[in-house]
């Protein structure tokens, strides 16, 4: 493990810790979905990590993942062995094909550090979804929903390995900073490490902009998976291959609430922030 970053099953390990409960989440993303495509057949996850939600939605769609984290997707070929797996970065991605479902989720859009960033990735996830498809983002904090200083703490306890992740976090100007301090214990000994990762604050209002400006109809669901709400964008269902909006923004019911805001900002994991363009974040 490089000492400088979180390995990839160390990663997963602090979510199992939580009991992030990734079946749930892909029902709720699903749900989203077949409001506006009653049976979809190929999704295609960006930013997808190690695969925890691939592994679900692989059980009824044809599916493929894309990470910027040669470590997490390596992980994932392991876990998903029926699933097509590609390293790309976000913005850049130009798979020449088009999918049912396209998701980006565990804010990890967020680590678009500007707005024109950001309308950037949401235009490359929007080149990838069919006439008729879903778009499904799950942002991070708007500016008026964060909070500076929390202290957090998450424990990983194995039979052959111990691992401790304090979290604070703080802002500069329109992003969020968030500081890791780790220590892992094995027979070998212990060795600790530090993770600064650095997630702009988005309004609302600017997510919805880049979705329209992408050719999508926005809903938002201000409750979400973890807490931050989704953004969900359909695409017109014209053959001529313009995406044209089909929908106003609309808002969707909640769904089930993950814990309070201090409890989730404090649980966020990133990657590092080269890495953040194309891989799973918090």
């Amino acid at each position: 493990m490089s000492p400088s970053r979180l390995s990839a099953e160390l990663y997963d390990g602090f979510y199992d810790a939580l009991d992030k409960d990734y079946r749930w989440e892909a029902g709720v993303v699903l749900r989203h979905v077949r409001r506006h495509l009653r049976r979809p057949r190929t999704l295609l996850d960006v930013a997808c990590g190690t695969g925890r939600h691939l592994e679900v939605f692989a059980e009824t769609l044809d599916c493929t993942g894309v990470d910027l984290d040669a470590e997490a997707l390596a992980v994932a070929r392991r876990r998903c062995p029926g699933v097509r797996f590609e390293h790309a970065d976000l913005e850049a991605l130009d798979l020449g094909r088009r999918f049912d479902v396209v998701t980006c989720l565990f804010s990890s859009i967020a680590y678009m550090p500007t707005v024109a960033r950001l309308r950037s990735a949401v235009r490359a996830l929007a080149r990838h979804v069919e006439p008729g498809g879903v778009l499904v983002v799950e942002p991070w904090y708007t500016p008026d929903d964060w909070d500076d200083d929390q202290l957090n703490v998450l424990v990983v306890d194995e039979p052959d390995r111990k691992a401790v992740r304090t979290s604070r976090g703080s802002h500069r100007g329109l992003t969020s900073v968030l500081d890791f301090d780790f220590l892992v214990t094995t027979a070998a000994g212990s060795r600790r490490f530090h993770e600064r990762h650095e997630l702009r604050l988005f309004r609302t209002d600017q997510l919805v902009g880049a979705f329209e400006a992408a050719g999508l109809g926005v809903e938002v669901d201000p409750e979400g998976l973890f807490g931050h709400g989704l953004v969900v964008g359909t695409a017109s269902s014209s053959r001529n291959g313009h995406l044209r909006p089909v929908r106003g923004q609309e808002t969707l019911a909640p769904g089930r609430k993950h814990g309070d805001r201090s409890t989730r900002t404090g649980l966020q994991r990133g990657t590092d922030g080269g890495r953040g363009r194309g891989s799973r974040s918090v």
